[in-house]
Protein backbone atom coordinates (compact mmCIF):
# COMPACT_ATOMS: atom_id res chain seq x y z
CA UNK A 1 0.00 0.00 0.00
CA UNK A 2 1.16 3.69 -0.84
CA UNK A 3 1.74 5.86 2.46
CA UNK A 4 -1.82 7.54 1.54
CA UNK A 5 -3.63 4.46 1.17
CA UNK A 6 -1.96 3.22 4.40
CA UNK A 7 -2.96 6.35 6.40
CA UNK A 8 -7.07 5.76 5.22
CA UNK A 9 -6.64 2.31 6.12
CA UNK A 10 -5.11 3.46 9.74
CA UNK A 11 -8.24 5.76 10.20
CA UNK A 12 -10.79 2.70 9.64
CA UNK A 13 -8.71 0.79 12.10
CA UNK A 14 -6.88 -1.75 9.61
CA UNK A 15 -4.38 -3.34 11.62
CA UNK A 16 -2.54 -4.26 8.48
CA UNK A 17 -2.14 -0.72 7.96
CA UNK A 18 -1.04 0.01 11.21
CA UNK A 19 1.80 -2.50 11.25
CA UNK A 20 2.78 -1.57 8.28
CA UNK A 21 3.11 2.34 9.46
CA UNK A 22 4.59 1.23 12.87
CA UNK A 23 7.38 -0.60 10.67
CA UNK A 24 7.86 2.27 8.44
CA UNK A 25 8.62 4.65 11.17
CA UNK A 26 9.06 3.29 14.53
CA UNK A 27 12.82 3.75 14.31
CA UNK A 28 12.88 7.30 13.57
CA UNK A 29 10.22 7.76 16.30
CA UNK A 30 12.28 5.82 18.74
CA UNK A 31 15.39 7.98 18.18
CA UNK A 32 13.33 11.20 18.43
CA UNK A 33 12.16 10.00 21.62
CA UNK A 34 15.35 9.12 22.72
CA UNK A 35 17.13 12.30 22.07
CA UNK A 36 14.64 13.34 24.28
CA UNK A 37 14.19 11.11 27.45
CA UNK A 38 17.81 10.26 26.80
CA UNK A 39 16.99 6.62 28.39
CA UNK A 40 16.25 3.80 25.57
CA UNK A 41 14.08 1.38 27.79
CA UNK A 42 11.93 4.19 29.12
CA UNK A 43 12.20 5.57 25.32
CA UNK A 44 10.80 2.17 24.04
CA UNK A 45 7.86 2.31 26.71
CA UNK A 46 6.93 6.02 25.25
CA UNK A 47 7.04 4.55 21.67
CA UNK A 48 4.61 2.31 22.63
CA UNK A 49 2.26 4.81 24.20
CA UNK A 50 3.02 7.53 21.18
CA UNK A 51 1.43 3.77 18.87
CA UNK A 52 -1.81 3.48 21.07
CA UNK A 53 -2.37 7.53 20.62
CA UNK A 54 -1.47 6.76 17.07
CA UNK A 55 -4.14 4.04 16.65
CA UNK A 56 -7.00 5.75 19.17
CA UNK A 57 -6.53 9.27 17.64
CA UNK A 58 -6.09 8.54 13.83
CA UNK A 59 -9.39 9.70 12.73
CA UNK A 60 -7.81 13.74 13.84
CA UNK A 61 -5.13 13.54 11.01
CA UNK A 62 -6.19 15.70 8.33
CA UNK A 63 -3.44 15.95 5.68
CA UNK A 64 -4.68 19.53 4.89
CA UNK A 65 -3.08 20.42 8.26
CA UNK A 66 -0.03 18.99 7.57
CA UNK A 67 1.65 15.84 6.73
CA UNK A 68 1.41 12.44 8.41
CA UNK A 69 4.92 12.27 10.02
CA UNK A 70 4.71 15.65 11.34
CA UNK A 71 1.97 14.63 12.86
CA UNK A 72 2.78 11.81 14.32
CA UNK A 73 6.40 13.63 15.36
CA UNK A 74 4.11 16.28 17.21
CA UNK A 75 2.59 12.99 19.17
CA UNK A 76 5.97 11.96 19.82
CA UNK A 77 7.83 15.14 20.85
CA UNK A 78 4.55 15.76 23.53
CA UNK A 79 4.69 12.27 25.19
CA UNK A 80 8.33 12.26 25.35
CA UNK A 81 8.26 15.74 26.89
CA UNK A 82 5.42 14.35 29.59
CA UNK A 83 7.68 11.38 30.32
CA UNK A 84 10.69 13.83 31.19
CA UNK A 85 8.41 15.78 33.67
CA UNK A 86 6.86 12.77 34.85
CA UNK A 87 7.59 12.08 38.56
CA UNK A 88 8.57 8.43 37.93
CA UNK A 89 11.33 9.73 35.77
CA UNK A 90 12.91 12.64 37.66
CA UNK A 91 12.59 9.62 40.44
CA UNK A 92 14.54 7.61 38.70
CA UNK A 93 16.75 10.24 37.37
CA UNK A 94 17.53 10.68 41.21
CA UNK A 95 18.17 7.04 42.07
CA UNK A 96 21.69 7.07 40.93
CA UNK A 97 23.76 4.23 41.69
CA UNK A 98 26.52 6.93 42.90
CA UNK A 99 26.17 8.68 46.22
CA UNK A 100 27.51 12.19 43.96
CA UNK A 101 29.00 12.69 41.24
CA UNK A 102 32.76 13.48 42.30
CA UNK A 103 32.75 9.40 42.68
CA UNK A 104 33.59 9.47 38.79
CA UNK A 105 35.73 11.87 39.07
CA UNK A 106 38.11 11.18 42.17
CA UNK A 107 37.90 7.18 40.79
CA UNK A 108 38.41 7.54 37.04
CA UNK A 109 42.55 7.52 36.24
CA UNK A 110 41.93 8.97 32.69
CA UNK A 111 40.22 11.89 33.51
CA UNK A 112 42.76 14.50 33.49
CA UNK A 113 43.26 13.00 30.01
CA UNK A 114 39.91 12.75 28.61
CA UNK A 115 39.28 16.41 30.27
CA UNK A 116 42.18 17.75 28.74
CA UNK A 117 44.28 18.90 31.42
CA UNK A 118 40.99 20.98 32.74
CA UNK A 119 42.36 20.09 36.28
CA UNK A 120 39.11 18.66 37.42
CA UNK A 121 39.82 16.76 40.29
CA UNK A 122 41.96 19.77 41.59
CA UNK A 123 38.89 21.52 41.22
CA UNK A 124 36.13 19.06 43.00
CA UNK A 125 38.71 17.97 45.64
CA UNK A 126 38.69 22.04 47.12
CA UNK A 127 35.11 22.17 47.42
CA UNK A 128 33.68 21.74 51.04
CA UNK A 129 31.79 18.10 50.65
CA UNK A 130 28.10 20.14 51.87
CA UNK A 131 29.15 22.00 48.34
CA UNK A 132 29.67 18.72 46.95
CA UNK A 133 26.72 16.90 47.59
CA UNK A 134 24.21 20.02 47.29
CA UNK A 135 25.92 20.81 43.61
CA UNK A 136 25.27 16.68 43.36
CA UNK A 137 21.87 17.16 44.30
CA UNK A 138 21.08 20.54 42.15
CA UNK A 139 22.86 19.92 39.12
CA UNK A 140 23.62 16.70 38.44
CA UNK A 141 20.31 14.84 39.53
CA UNK A 142 18.14 17.73 38.56
CA UNK A 143 16.45 18.00 42.53
CA UNK A 144 14.73 21.33 43.17
CA UNK A 145 15.97 23.56 46.02
CA UNK A 146 12.91 22.64 47.98
CA UNK A 147 13.50 18.74 47.23
CA UNK A 148 17.88 19.06 48.37
CA UNK A 149 16.54 20.87 51.27
CA UNK A 150 13.96 17.80 52.54
CA UNK A 151 16.81 15.38 51.53
CA UNK A 152 19.48 17.13 53.58
CA UNK A 153 17.02 18.04 55.85
CA UNK A 154 18.18 21.43 56.10
CA UNK A 155 16.11 24.77 55.91
CA UNK A 156 15.28 26.01 52.00
CA UNK A 157 16.93 29.14 53.15
CA UNK A 158 20.16 27.29 53.89
CA UNK A 159 19.90 25.31 50.52
CA UNK A 160 19.61 28.74 48.80
CA UNK A 161 22.14 30.54 50.88
CA UNK A 162 24.80 27.58 50.42
CA UNK A 163 23.94 27.41 46.97
CA UNK A 164 24.95 30.45 46.13
CA UNK A 165 27.94 30.23 47.85
CA UNK A 166 29.04 27.34 46.88
CA UNK A 167 28.64 28.76 42.81
CA UNK A 168 30.78 31.75 43.99
CA UNK A 169 33.51 29.36 45.48
CA UNK A 170 33.22 27.46 42.17
CA UNK A 171 33.37 30.63 40.12
CA UNK A 172 36.41 32.29 42.38
CA UNK A 173 38.10 28.69 41.90
CA UNK A 174 38.33 28.80 37.89
CA UNK A 175 39.22 32.89 37.78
Amino acid sequence: MQPDELILQLKQKNEVAFSQIYDMYSENILGIINTIVNDIEMSEEVLQDVFIKVWDKSESYSSDKGRFFTWLLNISRNAAIDKVRSKAYKNKRKNSDFDDFSFFIKDDKDLDSISDGYGIRKFVDQLKPMCTKLIDLLFFKGYTQKEASETLKIPLGTVKSRNRTCLNSLRETLE
